[in-house]
């Protein structure tokens, strides 16, 4: 199916090293949110962020180009590249150690104005929590351009606090009780997203909209090969399929029970495969392997 949908993941990108089978896979929050919007069906994807000079920056922005993702606005900044360094247990990824975003973290992107005309093109930016990109999302809200957040397990309230009045779509993951997650869905909401959503893990996903709570259920899934991009995976292609239903006029309630359903098949089966989106290869730096 294609949705008449264009997105822009805006910060992260790293290779996730997996030391438990001596491979590294290209991933980040944004990258796999610009990868998994063009899986889905998004008419235009697009990467913006900056890669360092050695061998794990190229192979990402070979699995960018693969997937036919937008990179006119990346660049290159000499030095090291983003990794996270974790293993799997029963399917589920462990993290151990990352080197903080490599070059990304001491070189911020800064937004210009001619990066603000290039945003405008499309009908949504995605952002997160590790993306050191805090300083440049008032210049996005200042544009108007509807913005998706993915906020972290040791997201702060002070952080919350800073960043949330910023965002359009609030995403997290949050464990506890029923109870617990509609009252932080709804403390949230109060600083000022439309949209907050927690994902649950085997539970699902709660979301909360104009007062309204709406609970998902996870799609069961008879082997779980790897986790590692589950939740990137939801909040993508319920942005894309949200905003293509409200695009074409359907009601927001509708929109929200449609897309999230849709959302949840499609992390189950990313849930399926190897690495966020695949594009295994053996650790490329010995530094790295276990």
């Amino acid at each position: 199916m294609e949705y008449n949908v264009s997105v822009v993941g805006f910060g992260d990108n790293v290779v996730d090293i997996y030391t438990h089978s001596n491979k590294q896979y290209p991933g980040g929050n944004c990258v796999n949110f610009a990868v998994y919007a063009k899986m889905f069906g998004a008419k235009r994807a697009a990467y913006m962020g900056y890669f360092g000079t050695d061998v794990n920056a190229d192979h990402v922005i070979e699995a960018l180009h693969n997937e036919k993702i937008e990179t006119v606005k990346c660049k290159k900044i000499s030095g090291e590249n983003g990794y996270s360094r974790c293993k799997l247990e029963n399917g589920d990824r462990v993290f151990l150690d990352y080197n903080e975003g490599g070059v990304r973290s001491r070189h911020i992107y800064e937004l210009d104005e001619f990066d603000i005309e290039y945003l405008r093109q499309f009908d949504l930016v995605h952002c997160g929590n590790y993306c050191y990109m805090e300083s440049q999302l008032p210049k996005i809200k200042e544009a108007n351009i509807p913005l998706s957040f993915d906020f972290s397990d040791d997201s702060t309230e002070e952080y919350y606090m800073q960043i949330a009045p910023l965002v359009t779509y609030a995403f997290c993951s949050y464990d506890g009780t029923d109870e617990e997650v509609k009252e932080h869905l709804r403390k949230v909401s109060d600083l000022g997203p439309e949209i907050v959503c927690a994902s649950r893990g085997a539970k699902g996903c709660m979301l909360y909209c104009n007062g309204k709570y709406y609970e998902q259920k996870a799609v069961p899934i008879e082997k779980v090969v790897d986790t590692m991009g589950a939740g990137d995976s939801l909040i993508t292609t319920f942005m894309v399929g949200y905003t293509d239903a409200r695009k074409k006029g359907i009601s927001q309630d509708e929109a929200i029970v449609s897309s999230i359903a849709e959302a949840a098949k499609f992390a189950a089966e990313i849930c399926q495969i190897d690495g966020a989106f695949g594009y295994g290869r053996e650790i490329l730096m010995d530094k790295l392997k276990n």
